[in-house]
């Protein structure tokens, strides 16, 4: 699938994107094709797992800008591997602006798509811009606190300690000038690592592309417990698609459910009896089908071609693979 590589600043560093152009009419309205925008989740790069939905999206005819957030892959920023929650919504609401400005871009029908902890950026990202035409939060990080229960539960409560006490070391690091504390984003069981569940090292092995470095400022941890964009649920305004993969113990079903329920637009819900790599992987096709049939549904229906022709927009594409628990609240 062709691509085209550009830049964009995000608070004076550079983020390196790929611009994937939409193939055909499918989407086309009189200001232009839809455009997703999309980053990955904790720690990972674009190249990592993200390429084949952006193709999917492209061949379905939708426009894509899939970026990598400052400080990883090949945007700019120093120290290298620094995840912060609040830096990548930054990042996320400048590719969105920056989308808009694309080439036969419609900047009324801007997707954000996010997946695990970019699934809870995309939905602060949404509630602060009211133009974003729909949302699609990939098994979400929605509650920094509830992970943080979960970690403990399936990882052992005395590796919270390990993580507090190694992001102690790195916040000194930095006040004293000194090189980052940086411990693996993904580990095997047992081990010291943000991602330790038996499906992670893995998945981690099958997505790795070449810019994925296998750590990160260990400083991160210290403020995770207040990433909680389940608190911005209630002012989504636009369609919101929240998948949830039911064995996940990194991203646990019970905070997206909620958050579903608290998002007053049209929140729809589609579960898979699947673990949290098994997006990427075996899960992958069904979950970018359901994605795509969200799509077409709430994105077609604002191209004035179709409208005129009186094309239900509703059934296009194939129906959706994954267990339905669709909340529609628009007459409420």
């Amino acid at each position: 699938m062709p691509r085209e590589d550009l830049t964009f600043v995000s608070h004076s560093e550079r983020c390196a994107a790929w611009h994937y152009s939409g193939e055909g009419d499918a989407f086309v309205g009189e200001r232009g094709r839809p455009c997703v925008v999309m980053a990955h989740g904790f720690g990972f790069t674009r190249d990592s797992g993200l390429e084949p939905f952006a193709e999917d999206f492209a061949a379905a005819g939708l426009d894509v800008l899939l970026f990598d957030y400052r400080n990883f892959g090949d945007s700019t920023g120093e120290p290298r591997q620094l995840i912060d929650w609040r830096r990548h919504r930054e990042d996320y609401r400048q590719a969105t602006d920056f989308a808009r400005l694309l080439e036969g871009v419609d900047p009324e029908r801007i997707v954000l798509w996010g997946t695990s902890y970019s699934g809870g950026h995309v939905m602060a990202v949404a509630a602060d811009d009211g133009r974003v035409a729909a949302v699609i939060s990939q098994s979400p990080a929605v509650d920094g606190l509830a992970a943080l229960i979960s970690l403990g539960r399936y990882a052992g409560w005395p590796i919270l300690a390990r993580f507090a006490a190694a992001g102690v070391k790195d916040a000194v690091a930095a006040l004293r000038g000194r090189d980052p504390h940086r411990i693996p984003v993904v580990g095997e069981p047992g081990e010291l690592a943000a991602l330790t569940t038996p499906d992670a090292a893995p998945g981690l092995r099958a997505l790795a592309g070449p810019g994925l470095r296998n750590e990160y400022c260990a400083r991160a941890g210290l403020g995770a417990a207040q990433n909680r964009p389940i608190k911005r649920a209630g002012e989504i305004l636009c369609p919101i698609l929240f998948q949830i993969a039911d064995r996940d113990q990194i991203t646990p079903a019970a905070p997206i459910e909620k958050a579903a329920w608290n998002a007053p637009g049209r929140a729809e819900v589609r579960r898979y009896p699947m673990v949290h790599f098994d997006v990427y992987l075996d899960g992958r096709e069904r979950i970018a089908a359901d994605q795509l049939h969200f799509l077409r549904r709430h994105l077609s229906l604002a191209c004035g071609a179709r409208a005129a022709r009186g094309t239900d927009a509703v059934s296009a594409g194939a129906e959706p693979s994954g267990e339905a628990e669709s909340i529609d609240r628009s007459s409420l």
